[in-house]
């Protein structure tokens, strides 16, 4: 199975997260605390930005981005899958370019050029699949015991 549909998912549920909290906070302007207000303002403006519609869906929206994350992680390599996920750059790069007329000089073209290229690479030569464990792979010896790191510093001695 193909978990090309759910990677490109993450990638831009992950995106549209960020959009809609740039929105979001775009449309409050000013976020510092009034003078004198203490915490109580610290806590009040915190609220303000976490209840604002832009700003609480682009919170939900990455909520669903890590959900799906966490399926395509539990189905294929993680070498494989996270690289991807360099790809919201370039979405959003593009995304800002178009709704928020940012800058999209020679150099961030480049850098999207560059991520796209990486990311061709990797998944050229990546897996798709976790691979079921073997049972020479079960008997294998984890880098992380360190049982057996003791035992040949005595067997050297």
């Amino acid at each position: 199975m193909s978990y090309l549909p759910f990677i490109l998912f993450t990638v831009f549920t992950n995106a549209a997260a960020q959009m809609l909290i740039k929105r979001g906070l775009l449309q409050l302007h000013d976020l510092s605390p009034q003078p004198g207000s203490g915490v109580w303002g610290l806590v009040e403006a915190s609220f303000r930005v976490l209840f604002n519609p832009w700003v609480f869906s682009g919170l939900s929206s990455y909520v669903i981005s890590v959900a799906s994350l966490l399926y395509v992680l539990s189905k294929i390599e993680l070498s494989y899958a996270y690289p991807f996920l360099a790809l919201s750059n370039v979405v959003i790069a593009l995304a800002a370019w178009w709704f928020y007329s940012e800058d999209l000089n020679l150099w961030r073209i480049a850098g999207i050029g560059m991520i796209c290229i990486g990311t061709a690479l990797i998944a050229h030569g990546g897996s798709w699949e976790i691979k079921p464990e073997t049972q020479q792979d079960a008997a294998a010896p984890s880098p992380f015991d360190l049982s057996l790191m003791h035992d040949q510093t005595r067997k050297e001695t």
